[in-house]
């Protein structure tokens, strides 16, 4: 890491300090005066400071980024190697209450959420797949790996940094695997039941760990309804539905590989796929074009919105669906609905589904606010990390 006469110095405008001293990693170019040192260089180490010259702790630069400098520690010794690596034993220590009972998979760490900003690691049976996000934790990747190797023992390291962001922090792509050997037919357990995972060519890293909870809450409320799994993807709300005693599921997604994933993952769960009907449709022109009702239905849509300039249209979808499952589902359904679009904030999602049950004539109750698992954490000064939200909605008639 670079020496600490080297760091550049990140000053702050007049009172924009407070948000940083409550902990909230993200400085935007609107809030920085002026820079002392040389930060030319995306993701250099810098230091940050008040408008009065009080330090506030350390971050990275980069000039690419909307946000300008995120946030590493609160302290006055420089961020280095033994913080980062201390940062990745505490995130992952923190996940083994969770892979027990079932489970051996999960999210490891969550970025921000556990103050390593820009670093996505989810573990995914005996190896780990990695995202690394931004320029500051890219200078990091060597580090990050050794770490993971020497604390977490995988069998294998699978990289998928092939997201939007690394191009908006001035990164190429990048895409391997980087440690072991990744099995060919790769299985998770969640919750009791088995999953093949496609980490190369799937959505994200390849599952989504953040609903674990959620597909737990849905096996209470699936017996003897039929269940309409919207945006499907590879299964997991299918499969939830099923071992939780749904007499059917009808699996709606666009992408056809997912849906043949779906159905191997039946077969891996010894489950009867006669009960189970797939459609590869478009969500909102099935649901608007079918003649019966469903006693559940499950929208997690993908992300509608990918950033604020996108939210009035994204809001649009969400009523939308919305509306057409407040429509379809039978008197005394279930509705479990859910946004993963940050910019899409937990009141103004509320609101659409409310405004979206309005419109339907129908009558509903509120049965459950939820959110993402305990391996999602959030930092409380920094709400932009607390993507995904969700409600369970019962019709009454």
């Amino acid at each position: 890491m670079t020496q600490l006469r080297q760091i550049p110095a990140v000053h702050l405008k007049k009172n924009r300090e407070r948000s940083v001293v409550q902990g909230n990693p993200w400085i935007f170019s609107g809030s920085i005066a002026h820079i002392s040192g040389d930060v030319s260089s995306p993701g250099v180490l810098c230091s940050v400071h008040s408008a009065s010259g009080m330090h506030l702790g350390h971050g990275y630069y980069n000039s690419r980024s909307a946000i300008t400098v995120r946030m590493l520690n609160h302290d006055t010794t420089p961020y280095g190697i033994d913080f980062l690596r201390a940062a990745i034993t505490r995130a992952i220590s923190l996940r083994q209450p969770l892979l027990r009972n079932g489970t051996d998979s999960c999210r490891l760490i969550n970025s921000e959420g556990d103050f390593l900003p820009g670093l996505i690691v989810d573990k995914y049976a005996d190896g780990c797949v990695v995202q690394i996000l931004t320029a500051g934790m890219e200078r990091l990747r060597e580090t990050i790996f050794d770490t993971l190797v020497t604390v977490g023992s995988p069998q294998f390291i699978y990289e998928r940094s092939d997201t939007d962001s690394r191009i908006r922090e001035g990164l190429v792509e990048s895409e391997g695997c980087r440690y072991g050997d990744v099995p060919d037919n790769l299985v998770i357990k969640e919750n009791g039941l088995r999953f093949r995972v496609d980490i190369a060519g799937g959505q994200k890293t390849g599952f989504f760990f953040d609903q674990r909870d959620n597909r737990r809450l849905l096996g209470t409320y699936a017996s003897g309804r039929r269940v309409g799994d919207c945006f499907s993807y590879n299964g997991p709300f299918t499969l939830s539905a099923l071992t939780g005693g749904a007499v059917s599921v009808t699996a709606i997604d666009q992408s056809g590989e997912a849906l043949s994933l779906l159905q191997r993952n039946l077969q891996v769960n010894d489950l009867d796929a006669a009960n189970v009907t797939v459609k590869n449709a478009d969500v909102f022109r099935y649901l608007r074009e079918m003649d019966d009702r469903f006693d559940c239905i499950i929208l997690d849509p993908p992300k509608f919105a990918k950033h604020p300039g996108e939210v009035e249209r994204a809001s649009r979808g969400y009523k939308d669906i919305n509306l057409l499952a407040c429509r379809k589902v039978a008197p005394g359904g279930i509705i479990f609905t859910f946004s993963c679009s940050h910019a899409v904030e937990v009141k103004l999602f509320r609101q659409i589904v409310f405004a979206a049950a309005a419109d339907s004539g129908r009558r509903f109750q509120l049965l459950h606010q939820l959110t993402a698992g305990t391996d999602h954490p959030v930092n409380l000064a920094h709400r932009e990390g607390e993507y995904l939200k969700g409600l369970v909605l019962r019709a009454e008639r």
